[in-house]
């Protein structure tokens, strides 16, 4: 198992769950369903990933959607290079698996809006894909 610190699981916890607020938040709809598609889709995150994302409450920066949104795409930028430090397979299938857990986020009521798409496009810069 791969030890992360504090800050390290801090900076994962942050992009995994902030990313699914970021496109939750896009288009306005049904949270609750969004929320449980995001926590369903996380099977795409390794189990040892997912276990170091379960380790504790996750905390989200306040302040305006604009603070929101650079602290987690930086989160998700930090995580990438954390990855590739330390996990280097883990670090190859994170990108695909943020992208499949924001798609399934933003389907969850049936449709993606313009505004989805481009948070998934931000959140797939972020990570470099």
């Amino acid at each position: 198992m791969i030890f992360y610190t504090d800050v390290e699981s801090r900076t994962l916890r942050r992009a995994v769950y902030g990313a699914m607020v970021l496109v939750s938040h896009a288009d306005p709809g049904p949270v609750v369903e969004e929320r449980f598609a995001g926590l369903k889709a996380m099977v795409n995150l390794s189990r040892e990933l997912r276990e170091v994302l379960g380790g504790s409450r996750v905390r989200l920066p306040e302040g305006t959607d604009a603070d929101l949104e650079r602290a987690v795409l930086d989160a998700l930028g930090a995580s990438m290079r954390i990855l590739a430090a330390k996990a280097p397979a883990e670090a190859e299938s994170f990108p695909a698996a943020m992208i499949a857990i924001c798609e399934e986020v933003a389907t969850a009521d049936g449709q993606v809006v313009d505004a989805e798409d481009e948070m998934i496009g931000k959140v797939r810069a972020a990570l470099a894909v």
